[in-house]
């Protein structure tokens, strides 16, 4: 099983829609676009929240476990996925990667 690299590479915040529809949440999203985490295997990475997690670890998981190509050609590099977190109001877009080395 190999290690997974996981980078946020861009956070959206939607101010309008949380204006509009959010009861207010301090820190709701603590992250800053280039933060890396490095998923072993089917573990949480600490630091990462848990709804990005829940959104991200079927894919990290396949990776993980040698899978790659989704949909068919979807991404440039086969062993890699571009996954947002579910928060419709701080989105956050992660760069998922298979890396050569063996997890623990």
């Amino acid at each position: 099983m190999k290690k997974v690299r996981i980078t946020a590479v861009r956070i959206a915040n939607y101010k309008d829609l949380s204006e509009k529809y959010e009861n207010l949440i301090e820190h709701a999203c603590d992250l800053n676009e280039g933060d890396v985490f490095i998923a072993n295997g089917w573990q949480r990475p600490e630091g990462l929240c848990t709804s990005a997690w829940e959104s991200m670890s079927p894919f990290v998981m396949t990776l993980s476990h040698g899978g790659s190509n989704f949909y068919d050609g979807w991404m440039k590099n086969p062993k890699s996925a571009m996954i947002s977190c579910n928060d419709g109001f701080r989105p956050v877009s992660f760069l998922l990667e298979t890396l050569d080395e063996e997890s623990a």
